[in-house]
């Protein structure tokens, strides 16, 4: 699968922009703040529903205006498909899938990216929801329909939050939380599954971050990933702090039967706080290197290897998994942030991936075989150059 054309209206500095992309390699090269990266992220929002830049979908409409619009055409197996996704100020986005209405969400089944951008730091060095966002991306790319399990999830979770805070300023508690056991039934029957879809990712994905580590890196750091659990005690948003109330795993115990006995012993503490104290959305996945926690060890160069690996590891897992093809790779401004034998290798590491996108302020930074097809951005312009 690959981007053949990409246009934009009034999303963030560009009025309107027109690019062609070619397959192989693409890279859009240009002075800071002119635009480059607001090309590809474009194309990520489109591709996962969000920015890696902000949770604000108005931020990316051009000042002043109503709605952003972003068209991209694809080509796979000979077939063409065109995108198109409106964001409005003040109401809900709209898509199109070949002219015809269909719900932003869906647009994943067709478009599939993989970005590593300078923020993918905080992967290693960042909290628990950074980590979690990660995960989810990769699980909704890998098998679209837990994009509706999540969204379902976190329904239940704020409807619960909801009736934990009303019963705690109520005072009420016994027989009278009848209402919280049903939340109760539908959180531990959502939230098990997300849980052992995540473990099973991130089972999926230890093998491949060892090989991008080992290629992107040229030493093997032994990195590993381990699934911090609150279900098994774990509170990683409590500063990684098992709580005392939540059981243990018990071998042979199913991750409903694990989830519902740690609702139930904690809900005594939930009603105090008036919050979910329990679910996948307080789990955490530990990265490490050498068997230490690659945040808090791992020095800054280690870090980015390490970030760079996962998201390179995401995009195996995506091309062996996915019936469209390769997703599509973009590297926002990498090359800057590595020595001359790390950008060989990464570059030969992502070289035979169907189409590679690469933003450069400089470009002598990214090496000549990924400066196939040259784009010069200026201003908020594709120029010739």
């Amino acid at each position: 699968m690959r981007v053949t054309h990409l246009s934009l209206t009034d999303f963030r500095n560009y009025e309107h922009a027109e690019v062609e992309l070619a397959a192989g390699p693409n890279l859009f090269v240009g002075s800071n703040g002119q635009g480059k990266t607001n090309l590809v992220e474009s194309l990520v929002f489109l591709s996962t529903g969000s920015s890696h830049r902000t949770p604000l979908d108005s931020a990316m409409i051009r000042q002043d205006e109503p709605s952003a619009v972003v068209r991209v055409r694809l080509e796979h197996d000979g077939r063409a498909v065109l995108l198109e996704l409106q964001l409005n100020r003040g109401s809900a986005n709209k898509a199109l899938v070949n002219r015809s209405p269909s719900r932003p969400r869906e647009l994943v089944r067709f478009l599939s990216t993989v970005l590593f951008a300078p923020e993918d730091l905080a992967l290693v060095r960042g909290e628990p929801a950074v980590r979690r966002r990660f995960l989810d991306v990769v699980l909704v790319q890998r098998t679209p329909r837990l994009a509706g399990v999540l969204a379902d999830y976190d329904r239940v979770l704020k409807q619960r939050n909801t009736l934990l805070k009303s019963a705690r300023a109520s005072g009420v508690r016994g027989s009278a939380l009848s209402t919280l056991d049903v939340w109760d039934e539908r959180l531990v029957t959502l939230g098990s599954e997300i849980v052992d879809e995540r473990v099973a990712l991130i089972d999926d994905l230890v093998g491949p971050v060892r090989d991008a580590y080992h290629a992107v890196a040229g030493a093997d750091h032994g990195p590993g990933l381990v699934p911090l659990l609150s279900v098994d005690g774990a509170a990683p948003d409590d500063d990684g702090e098992a709580s005392s109330d939540a059981p243990a795993a018990m071998n042979g115990e199913s991750t409903r039967d694990r989830f519902a006995a740690a609702v139930a012993a904690l809900r005594s503490r939930e009603l105090d706080r008036g919050v979910t104290l329990v679910g996948p959305h307080r789990d955490d996945v530990r990265f490490e290197l050498n068997g230490l926690p690659a945040k808090g060890y791992a020095s800054h160069g280690e870090s980015w290897s390490f970030a760079l690996s996962l998201r390179l590891a995401s995009a195996q897992l995506l091309r062996d998994h996915s019936t469209t093809g390769d997703p599509v790779l973009i590297l926002d401004d990498v090359f800057a942030e590595l020595d001359q034998a790390r950008r060989a290798r990464l570059a030969a590491s992502v070289h035979d991936f169907e189409q590679v996108l690469v933003t450069s302020a400089v470009l002598d930074d990214v090496p000549d075989e990924l400066r196939a097809h040259t784009v010069h951005i200026r201003g908020g312009q594709v120029v010739d150059e």
